[in-house]
């Protein structure tokens, strides 16, 4: 097993890891969630209950009330019945028994007039009514809101009764005000934080609103309607039927914790995704940098190395060429100290930054098939497919992106091997720049291997250093800012590598 498929398993093994732990932590929070929106919601439902128990209450209240009422006003027709008694009983009549119900009257405000307005009688009167002598329209009107008893005392005489209802009614009716008040007002601020509108029986209306509403929601006719039937949609509305107020209905939604408490395992998803890819291609950027210092400072080393040999070499050749003027093997030595010489330029600009030149890429590519024409199995068969009808001129470093080429043949004479094949070269023009294409017929790469091929070390050789492509990605793409990557491979069949350069 080599390195990089020891880092597939790597990379398996802790993407496995991360997907564990992701899965444990969303399995726990989403039980953590589920829990406590059951809580939620049991405590909602409990306070609905106490809602209706108290609307209860108060309607029993307004029941109690208004059975006082009635009573009251009983009495009061009561009261003037034994006053007309009183006023034609004789001496037969047991006058006791309508003196007691009239004196009876401890609490119930009474005034009686002729029907001249003057008053005759007055009973348990603030000292404003006390005052007064006759009674006017206004006084009576500010007096009570019920019509007088009209009493005859004579056959053509009456007298006329005002009441209202007692200091106790009102007390009562003060305190059912005040609790109905603050029955709605601990709805409002119910201690579950949760939303809650109020509406009348039209469910239109709002009459208060608690929570995370704000008056610019409930002053919007539309946001309104849409928040109320969203509300609806989640939880029915619970009917408070307030004999003060109506029917009401209050509307109400999940309290902000638990909503965003909801949404917090997708941002701990995302969180924890962001973390793991931050963190990876920190580590990548990181490894690559290291392995470029490498790989450049080992080319420039062995640029140096190349150096004194090189300038050795020169130099006993031209010894030789004055002892030996005709001899041809010094014509062949000049062309491989040439090619040393081009070798160790290659080496060099590896570790520093290359200048580059506009240059017609073309020739430059029609030169290095011709050259590797003659240095390759006869047997395979290269060729060059030129569909470019122009001059096309290209920034570039010469000997690097010879370097390029001679490297991808190479390869593709390797990946053929003993076999009868063919490379074939294409360039096509793009609206930016060119594409170029070395197709050949030999193994083919694993569609896993694609990207692979590329990192430092990896050869399918028995002794191959796998540097070849790793340079030709780094020459292309970082010092042409190109491309270079498989454009096709099938295993048994051939590839095809793309490079991209721009104009």
């Amino acid at each position: 097993m080599n390195i990089y498929t020891k880092k597939r398993s790597w990379k398996v093994f802790l993407l496995a890891f991360a997907s564990v732990i992701v899965s444990v932590s969303l399995w726990y929070t989403n039980g953590f969630i589920h829990k406590l929106a059951l809580n939620e919601k049991k405590q909602v439902e409990i306070w609905a209950k106490a809602i209706s128990r108290k609307a209860n209450l108060v309607n029993n209240t307004n029941v109690l009330f208004e059975n006082l009422r009635e009573k009251e006003k009983r009495y009061v027709f009561l009261w003037s019945e034994a006053t007309k008694k009183l006023i034609s009983a004789n001496n037969n009549d047991d006058i006791e028994f309508y003196t007691g119900i009239i004196s009876g009257n401890k609490d119930i405000p009474v005034i009686v007039t002729d029907e001249e307005g003057n008053v005759t009688v007055g009973r348990n009167l603030i000292p404003k009514f006390k005052r007064i002598k006759k009674l006017k329209k206004e006084d009576a009107t500010e007096f009570t809101n019920y019509p007088p008893i009209v009493v005859p005392y004579f056959e053509d005489q009456y007298n006329y009764i005002y009441y209202r209802n007692s200091n106790t009614y009102y007390q009562l009716k003060n305190s059912l005000e005040s609790f109905t008040k603050s029955f709605i007002n601990e709805i409002l601020n119910n201690n579950l934080s949760t939303p809650v509108i109020i509406t009348d029986s039209s469910m239109i209306n709002v009459i208060a609103f608690s929570g995370s509403i704000d008056s610019t929601l409930v002053e919007d006719s539309v946001l309104l309607a849409s928040t109320l039937h969203e509300m609806e949609s989640r939880n029915h509305p619970i009917l408070i039927p307030l004999a003060t107020n109506g029917d009401n209905y209050v509307f109400y939604d999940e309290s902000p914790l638990l909503t965003r408490v909801r949404y917090f395992p997708i941002v701990l998803l995302i969180s924890i995704g962001l973390f793991l890819v931050t963190s990876y291609r920190l580590f990548s950027t990181s490894r690559k940098s290291e392995q470029s210092k490498v790989w450049a400072g080992m080319a420039k080393e062995t640029a140096h190395q190349l150096g004194t040999p090189i300038s050795s070499l020169m130099g006993w050749v031209e010894v030789m060429k004055l002892n030996y003027p005709n001899e041809e093997g010094l014509f062949e030595m000049n062309k491989d100290i040439d090619r040393l010489k081009v070798v160790s330029e290659r080496f060099s600009k590896i570790g520093s930054i290359p200048e580059l030149k506009p240059n017609n890429i073309i020739p430059i590519i029609e030169s290095v098939v011709d050259y590797m024409r003659l240095r390759i199995p006869k047997k395979i068969e290269l060729s060059i497919i030129n569909n470019v009808t122009k001059e096309l001129e290209i920034k570039l470093n010469e000997p690097l992106i010879i370097w390029v080429f001679e490297n991808l043949i190479r390869n593709a004479v390797d990946a053929i091997g003993s076999n009868k094949g063919k490379i074939e070269i294409t360039i096509e023009a793009l609206e930016k720049g060119v594409a170029i294409d070395v197709m050949d017929s030999g193994k083919g790469i694993p569609k896993t291997q694609h990207k692979t091929v590329f990192d430092p070390g990896y050869s399918t050789k028995t002794r191959g250093w796998g540097l070849g492509l790793s340079l030709s990605k780094r020459i292309i793409e970082e010092y042409h800012r190109g491309r270079i990557f498989v454009k096709n491979s099938i295993p048994g069949v051939g590839s095809t590598f793309r490079i991209v350069l721009k104009k």
